[in-house]
């Protein structure tokens, strides 16, 4: 009966009256295995709803993002760095006319690779997996692999591609290594994440007593401003006013891109900085970290040798032992890597 109201058809309809420039879901590379369109909602739509659906986004609340095993309540997790991620990402799309659904959906499932104990949990599976670990290729092998029984969420290209090359190195914002995304909503998506995750990790430093708001570069106050608030408040328009082109209303000869003013750049460059210095690097030898760091290596080699133990679902995902090790432990949340390793002996 809803068929015949053509309720997806009207909206991809809509979606004429975005940028030239904007992705529109009718004209989607298509995904991996064919699928009937849905009569209601577009392919974007849909995928973020198999995102938010999905048992790897639910477990994102008890994931670490920076502080392990904080005391206080108001701590960010893997899950409010998401929805941060994805609110911010909404409003520039929105502003700039392009795939506000699009944006949302690679903003939602950029992180659901994301292993335990944050960054740390990271690094150790980089370590001991001969292949690497990196979560952003990770969260992949989950939309296309893992969930659904081995089926995987059978997502659109677009958002594959925005979830794969959202991650950036340490260098400098569009330094080397930064990497270019198939999309504009896919590189709305990676500067969100880094406005997202350079404001909510000085609240919780601050919130830790690691830092004090006095100890912040002092440069950037005047340009970004002093509070959260300012300070994304400032990102958010100048990325926009920056941007402009994206909208198609532009006859710039050179290609639109997502981009930040050269003062704010080297402002948010600062503050990055100033986190790996003083923040990320000095958590990482904090006693939480250490024992998370030990916790991780002890799974995998529990599990490469206990074969046996490892929950069948995940032994059909590859031919390879450690790659389903690494896949059973990456999907991990905190606190059930904790109470495992407690029941295990090496």
């Amino acid at each position: 009966m809803i068929q015949g109201f053509n309720i997806r058809q009207k909206i991809e309809e809509r979606e004429l009256q975005l940028s030239p420039l904007a992705a529109q879901s009718v004209l989607s590379r298509g995904r991996i295995r064919y699928e009937e369109p849905c009569p209601i909602r577009t392919a974007f739509q849909r995928d973020r709803d198999r995102i938010i659906h999905c048992k790897a986004f639910r477990r994102l609340k008890h994931k670490t993002q920076v502080f392990i095993a904080p005391l206080g309540d108001h701590y960010v997790t893997r899950l409010t760095h998401t929805l941060e991620v994805s609110q911010l990402a909404r409003t520039i799309a929105r502003s700039l006319n392009l795939n506000e659904d699009l944006t949302e959906a690679i903003g939602l499932g950029h992180d659901l690779g994301h292993t335990p104990f944050g960054h740390v949990g990271e690094d150790v599976l980089n370590e001991v997996y001969g292949k690497g670990f990196r979560h952003n290729q990770q969260s992949l092998r989950v939309v296309d692999i893992i969930e659904n029984d081995g089926q995987g969420l059978n997502l659109t290209w677009e958002v594959r591609d925005g979830i794969l090359k959202h991650s950036k190195p340490e260098d400098n914002i569009y330094g080397e290594g930064w990497g270019e995304v198939g999309t504009l909503e896919g590189e709305i998506c990676k500067i969100s994440d880094l406005i997202a995750y350079v404001n909510h990790d000085i609240g919780d430093a601050i919130r830790a007593g690691i830092i004090t708001e006095n100890d912040l570069p002092s440069s950037t106050f005047k340009l970004l401003g002093k509070s959260h608030g300012e300070r994304v408040n400032t990102m958010v328009c100048d990325i926009i006013e920056n941007s402009w082109a994206a909208t198609g209303s532009s006859d710039s000869p050179t290609k639109p891109v997502i981009k930040m003013s050269d003062s704010v750049l080297e402002a948010t460059n600062e503050l990055r900085t100033f986190l790996f210095e003083r923040v990320y690097r000095v958590q990482s030898k904090e006693r939480e970290s250490i024992a998370a760091r030990q916790v991780v290596h002890k799974l995998y080699t529990y599990f490469k040798q206990h074969l046996n133990e490892l929950p069948p679902e995940y032994m059909r995902l590859s031919d390879e032992i450690e790659r389903c090790v690494v896949d059973y432990i990456a999907g991990m949340t905190d606190q059930y890597a904790i109470n495992l390793s407690k029941t295990i002996s090496i």
